[in-house]
């Protein structure tokens, strides 16, 4: 390169070496820019980094060079799996769709083999990451990469060192502190510690109540808080936290639902009720609140009111209403107002896979158990419990009246609204696989008699007890909650004009006989005899169930 030199109008020589000065201060003029930039906010880098992180073609973890070549069409790059999927396409040849271009590389057959180009702006935009960094919090923006990057990695206890370090550092750094109780987080399912995990609920709460922690941390920090808590089983903890985060953020309508789900946790319903009615009044539509609502309608007994609430919901589609229990509970009301369109709605809860079928609807289930509504006692393999049962029958009639005949209130009225009409009690003896040493004492014999048989004393999702039921009674069609038992029936007083129905057959109890079926089928009770009915109930464990398998699940 050669320097020119000119002359000026004066006389005076104007060198080559003022181009260099005023290429100089160019240079000065972008660097003062860029810091003013960044110092002023005026742009958002995270925002920058994050759009250019998607286009990372080959794979390595951020935008490079080669992914620049990429981007600007210097070369095709064969595209991973990975980025495919970002793409939304798994389609060969040319597509074109609202803002992506896709072009065919090669075509061969049935096998078909795509490269794609794209360009910045035709690709559609990612979904805006929230700003989780304060103006100080950028300052050693770098710092908190490294120390994310680990946690990214699944380096937890070198990433919660490298948080702890910058907290100790600057200890009102909200991001700092964020990344600590992540990595906390991490650690303690890493361990699987509710001791680490308690750290982690203590860190989200401090890092969201540091001053200046923008929005998006106290949201996220607070959200997660709840979630940790709830694992914990610290319910009114997470009721707390989510009271707050409503407080804070009154105009988010997904923390309100979240609110009203941690109320229906602590048993409070009422509660639950007035925060879905608050969701329903800013938006009538939420399909989200609609269905919770509906459910505690249901729970109320006001069947018919809770209907609309209970089918628009589920009908929305909205994420949180694909749940068994709603349409367990939209076609129980609808069949308790007579409507038959109950089994259109338990089809579609078979469909979406949360039953096994139209009749066999139960929500705590193992899979693969073999499923028919009525059983034989070889069918079961307890042969030897149904002989007991049926030669000691007066036995155990004899303990019950005998029970039946004192004021001592042992029988209990059935408790889960399962009547429509009537009166129906029972005495229970053993549950979830716990022994009523009280009640025992008033039955001895029975109690004797049951010891034998640890399928039916060790049933943690069952119960046995005796069952009075009066004139005039009937039972809704129902089911129970678990395909992991059979139900014995022994019969001990039977009038005529006593049945029940399990699925599309009815039966009829017969005194000193056992009948046998699987109560997670659909059945049904009339008691239409002149008096009462007493039967002996005893759940037995489904007979393909491990014994492992019985030890491990929880009682029901």
């Amino acid at each position: 390169m050669f320097i020119t030199t000119y002359m000026s109008k004066n006389g005076k020589k104007t060198e080559g070496s003022s181009i260099f000065t005023w290429f100089f201060v160019l240079a000065l003029l972008g660097v003062w820019t860029s810091v003013g930039f960044v110092w002023f906010d005026l742009v958002d880098y995270d925002s920058v980094v994050d759009t250019l992180a998607i286009y990372d073609v080959d794979g390595d973890g951020h935008f490079g060079v080669e992914d620049a070549k990429v981007l600007l069409g210097e070369y095709f790059f064969p595209l991973s799996a990975r980025i495919e999927a970002r793409l939304h396409s798994r389609t060969c040849g040319c597509v074109q769709s609202e803002r992506r271009i896709v072009i065919p590389w090669q075509q061969s057959g049935s096998a078909c083999y795509c490269q794609y180009f794209y360009t910045l702006l035709s690709f559609k935009a990612k979904k805006k990451k929230p700003k989780l960094l304060n103006k100080f919090d950028k300052t050693i923006k770098s710092d908190i990469d490294a120390a994310e990057k680990l946690r990214k990695k699944g380096k937890v206890e070198e990433a919660l060192r490298a948080f702890e370090s910058l907290v100790q550092k600057y200890p009102h750094s909200p991001r700092s502190r964020y990344g600590k109780a992540q990595s906390e987080d991490d650690l303690a399912e890493k361990l699987r510690s509710n001791e680490m995990l308690l750290k982690a609920v203590n860190t989200y709460r401090e890092a969201a109540e540091l001053p200046e922690a923008p929005e998006a941390l106290v949201k996220d920090a607070l959200k997660r808080r709840a979630e940790r808590q709830q694992f914990l089983g610290r319910m009114r903890g997470a009721l707390g936290t989510l009271q707050l985060l409503v407080q804070t953020f009154p105009d988010d309508v997904s923390l309100q639902n979240d609110l009203g789900v941690a109320y229906l946790l602590v048993g409070d319903n009422s509660g639950a009720k007035k925060v879905y009615e608050e969701v329903l009044a800013k938006v009538p539509g939420d399909g989200f609140a609609k269905v919770h609502y509906g459910f505690i309608l249901k729970s109320e007994n006001k069947i018919a009111e809770s209907i609309p609430f209970l089918r628009e919901g589920l009908e929305s589609g909205a994420p949180g209403t694909d749940d068994g229990r709603f349409y367990f509970h939209l076609g129980d009301a609808l069949q308790r107002v007579g409507d038959q369109s109950a089994y259109h709605w338990y089809d579609l809860g078979h469909k979406h896979g949360h039953f096994a079928s139209v009749w066999q609807r139960s929500l705590y289930n193992v899979k693969g158990l073999k499923a028919q509504p009525w059983w034989t006692p070889k069918e079961t393999g307890y042969g030897d419990l149904v002989k007991t049962l049926e030669r000691n029958w007066l036995t155990i009639r004899d303990e019950a009246l005998s029970v039946m005949n004192t004021t001592s209130g042992l029988f209990v009225p059935e408790d889960e609204n399962l009547r429509e009409t009537g009166s129906w009690g029972q005495f229970t003896l053993w549950q979830q696989g716990r022994k009523s040493a009280s009640s025992c004492q008033s039955v001895p014999k029975t109690c004797a008699l049951m010891e034998r048989y640890p399928e039916a004393i060790g049933c943690k999702r069952g119960q046995i007890k005796f069952s009075v039921m009066q004139p005039g009674t009937h039972v809704w069609p129902h089911t129970g909650p678990t395909n992991c038992r059979l139900r014995m029936h022994l019969g001990l007083v039977v009038p005529k004009g006593c049945k029940i129905r399990c699925t599309t057959d009815t039966r009829e109890w017969e005194e000193g006989k056992v009948l046998i079926f699987d109560d997670s089928f659909e059945h049904e009770v009339w008691q239409e005899a002149d008096t009462y009915r007493l039967i002996f109930i005893v759940d037995v464990w489904h007979p393909e169930l491990s014994h492992s398998q019985r030890q491990s699940l929880s009682p029901i």
